[in-house]
């Protein structure tokens, strides 16, 4: 690990140079990458620098235990030193585990009501709402990019985009089949039902991130329409694509011209390919190894959302929590928190 540390110190010390030198900034494409780099690896760089500092103090301690007059002090330093390594060294273990790619991505969110009827449109509709919500609380930007609504306020499914730094980070342990048990509103007897929604999450990818042909692509136009008259068009601005080697479908219609629809969708196509890709390899990795959290399979169900208990509790990781009505105004954080805080004890573990 030390190795390692070193290498990575001495590459931020290269870029620091090349930062300071005034001819980077004649390409600032170049300039921007360099800054983007840097940043990436200064949180490592000040801990190694910090455990490097420490293992000093340690060292000079150590040296003082032979004088009888400091011996005290020195075995008090020494202990603080000793505790202030592990915590250190614990913290570079996680601040060396690979990075997902997609972490910085935007995130194209889809939800769909699953078993229940108009109860799981209401509850996807739910849903919509809190992932919403959470974006505002982080500063996130939220577009609709395609809905499909019930007469009733639901959502028999919707596509959205949420655009904001480390929103995959956040957002990707969503994926997954997502239960809600409580008294639906047409429900005259006051019984508990049962009622699901698939949501998906996916990094927003560009075209040219996967092996998108164009040729394979069919574009179709149609006019916008949307519950309540919104959204309508008289002129044909929504666009279907059809991936034909998959038969992958997408729709947008929330842009106004037919350009910015086209564009939108296949950047959603895209997203839906790579995901594609990415679960045909993890379908491979799950035959080995079946444990791990968050692996976004579609037919899992990972949280449960009980309203007459007031309790939401996520099943991969055992986590239960009493706030049910500030979880559905957004309130994900303790959530996420521990979802990543679990994914990062599995990667150490296979680290081992």
């Amino acid at each position: 690990m030390l190795d390692k540390l070193t290498a990575v110190e001495a590459r931020y010390s290269q870029i620091e140079a090349r930062l300071a030198a005034p001819e980077t900034y004649d390409d600032p494409a170049q300039a921007a990458k360099l800054n983007r780099e840097q940043a990436e690896l200064q949180p490592l760089v000040d801990t190694f620098r910090a455990y490097q500092h420490t293992l000093e103090r340690q060292e000079q301690a150590g040296q003082l235990l032979s004088d009888p007059e400091m011996k005290e002090l020195a075995q008090e330093e020494l202990s603080q030193a000793r505790e202030e390594l592990e915590r250190l060294e614990g913290e570079m273990k996680i601040l060396l585990l690979p990075k997902d790619p997609n972490d910085g991505k935007n995130v194209i969110v889809e939800i769909r009501a699953g078993v229940g009827g108009e109860e799981a449109a209401l509850f996807a509709h739910s849903l919509y709402r809190m992932y919403a919500m959470y974006a505002e609380s982080q500063g996130w930007k939220t577009e609709i990019d395609s809905v499909n609504e019930t007469e009733l306020g639901g959502i028999k499914e919707v596509s959205f985009t949420i655009e904001g730094e480390g929103a995959y980070s956040r957002l990707k342990f969503e994926s997954g089949v997502h239960r809600v048990q409580r008294v639906p509103e047409t429900e005259s007897g006051g019984r508990v039902h049962t009622s699901t929604a698939t949501v998906a999450v996916l990094p927003e990818m560009e075209a040219v991130d996967v092996e998108l042909n164009p040729a394979d692509v069919e574009m179709q136009v149609f006019r916008a329409s949307g519950a309540g008259g919104q959204h309508v068009n008289k002129t044909s601005s929504a666009v279907r694509l059809i991936h034909r080697p998959t038969g992958t479908v997408v729709e947008c219609q929330q842009e106004r011209s037919q350009f910015q629809n086209r564009d939108k969708a296949m950047r959603i196509l895209a997203s839906r390919l790579y995901e594609a890709e990415q679960d045909k390899a993890l379908d491979e990795y799950t035959r080995q190894r079946r444990s791990q959290v968050g692996s976004g399979m579609r037919n899992e169900r990972i949280r449960t959302y009980n309203f007459p208990q007031g309790r939401v509790t996520d099943h991969r990781i055992g986590l239960t929590l009493y706030k049910i009505d500030s979880v559905m105004n957004g309130d994900l954080t303790e959530i996420m928190d521990a979802l990543a805080a679990n994914h990062q004890a599995e990667l150490l573990k296979e680290q081992g």
